[in-house]
């Protein structure tokens, strides 16, 4: 019988062999709903549409290979292409760092030790999580110029509402403010961010003799870039997939003033039954959202710091 050291050593070694194949077998066995979901769900669609963005296909007959002719007609021949990529780049714009500010400042009115500050961070939270289409007709009854909540409360004060998501100039403008409905959902990770921030270093700047704004500014903020990268990331992907809004309370109008690129894609797809084109202008559209979050991503390493050091 071997009894040497280098034979002792080796069985510890082989038995651990052993024990990391069967973790990882029970690893990949546990994450396979994942993986499944994944790849037929997931994956599998996506490849299927970038195939498809290159031909000419109605869904009812054999689709026709054309390269890259729907991309050139996205680029060159469709005139609400660039309308409807202007109309969502300008929701996004006015909408995001909007959500962002209110919900920073909803977040520091409950970062407080009050009694009821925890029943108002609930309240306050409950509108992110009652949404779909339930909200979408409801703020369709807000907005209604005749009969809605908006122009009623307007009256008491002798103003003169305007139509709202009936009027082109004010369709998308009343998407905007709507968009702050769900502003609780991004407070409670501001709010997460504000609890993260040491208290020590809050009441050393106290000491010294700074200001509630200079502890803002030179403390609270620097300390937050983490969660402003990430609310900065989720509301500009969020912000380019509009759909549900045009789809069901304005129908891309008036005028297509809240034609959203989304709304467009679906028109051609569901309406028009264009889907090798209406592929072309999924795949234009997730191009874009990759190269915007890419560059925020590149940009983070200089102002984004965790624990005090830039990433």
């Amino acid at each position: 019988m071997d009894v040497s050291p280098a034979n002792m050593l080796e069985k510890p070694r082989v038995r651990k062999s052993v024990l990391a194949r069967k973790e990882a077998r029970i690893f990949y066995l546990l994450i396979s709903p994942w993986l499944i979901h994944l790849i037929v769900l997931d994956a599998g669609p996506m490849l299927a549409s970038l195939y498809f963005s290159f031909t000419e296909w109605d869904m009812l007959t054999k689709h026709q290979w054309i390269g890259l002719r729907n991309y050139m007609t996205a680029l060159n021949g469709d005139p609400l292409f660039w309308k409807s990529l202007a109309i969502t780049f300008g929701f996004a714009i006015v909408s995001v760092p909007l959500n962002m500010t209110f919900g920073l400042i909803l977040a520091l009115l409950l970062n407080v030790s009050l009694p009821g500050t925890k029943l108002f961070r609930t309240i306050f939270y409950l509108p992110s999580q009652i949404n779909g289409v339930a909200v979408m007709v409801m703020w369709a009854f807000v907005f209604n110029p005749e009969i809605g909540l908006l122009n009623g409360f307007l009256d008491i004060f002798g103003i003169q509402g305007p139509k709202w998501i009936y009027e082109p100039d004010w369709a998308l403008p009343s998407l905007v403010f709507m968009s702050l409905w769900g502003v609780g959902g991004s407070a409670i990770i501001w709010l997460a961010g504000l609890k993260g921030i040491p208290e020590s270093l809050l009441e050393s700047a106290k000491l010294d003799g700074a200001n509630g704004w200079k502890r803002f500014l030179h403390i609270t903020l620097p300390l937050l870039t983490p969660t402003i990268f990430f609310n900065l990331v989720t509301g500009i992907i969020g912000a380019l997939q509009k759909f549900g809004e045009a789809y069901v309370m304005t129908g891309g109008g008036p005028l297509n003033a809240t034609r959203f690129f989304n709304y467009h894609l679906y028109d051609y797809a569901f309406q028009k039954f264009e889907m090798g084109y209406a592929s072309a202008l999924a795949w234009c559209l997730f191009v874009l959202i990759l190269a915007l979050t890419l560059l925020v991503f590149s940009s983070s390493s200089k102002w984004v710091y965790y624990g005090g050091e830039k990433q």
